[in-house]
């Protein structure tokens, strides 16, 4: 058991991650998935959860298995061409995880969303919080342009407002 993870994640509150994403933070990454999905058929989700519950903690879950849980209750796999991206932050690990729907996943690989989640780390770390999701929403936006290009009219099947958990 790492205690010292226990009391990170027991310290961290969503008042916590407001201070580094304020309501117009918030408000600049809906936009920017809004725009960016004019240009694509996929579906982008952006979820923030400031820390896991104690037991989460205590059997060790990583944040990957977490996001993977995610991706399913916000129903990011629910797309007609299996074309949603979640883009997940764990505030209290510092671990930003990106899970693709097996539509694009085949089609871009696992490098290319750990490149641009280490990238927005990156980011974070040095406290550029708004301008790292921003970066890294349009990384990934490029993945989608690339494989799922927009080729007319498309429907926005998933919300594009941040998701605070």
């Amino acid at each position: 058991m790492d205690i010292g993870r226990l009391i990170k994640h027991l310290l961290t509150t969503r008042v916590t991650v407001r201070r580094r994403f304020p309501m117009s933070s918030l408000e600049a990454i809906k936009a920017a998935i809004t725009e960016s999905e004019r240009g694509h058929r996929g579906e982008i989700r952006f979820a923030i959860e400031p820390a896991l519950e104690p037991m989460q903690v205590l059997r060790g879950m990583a944040p990957r298995e977490r996001a993977v849980e995610v991706f399913s209750e916000l129903g990011v796999w629910d797309t007609e061409e299996n074309s949603g991206v979640l883009i997940y932050v764990l505030y209290a690990d510092h671990a930003i995880e990106i899970v693709a729907d097996r539509g694009i996943h085949a089609s871009s690989g696992v490098s290319a969303w750990e490149r641009i989640a280490s990238d927005m780390e990156r980011a974070f770390a040095a406290g550029d919080y708004e301008a790292g999701a921003l970066r890294g929403i349009a990384a990934v936006s490029e993945e989608l342009r690339r494989h799922v290009p927009r080729d007319g009219g498309g429907v926005d099947e998933l919300p594009d407002e941040v998701t605070l958990l």
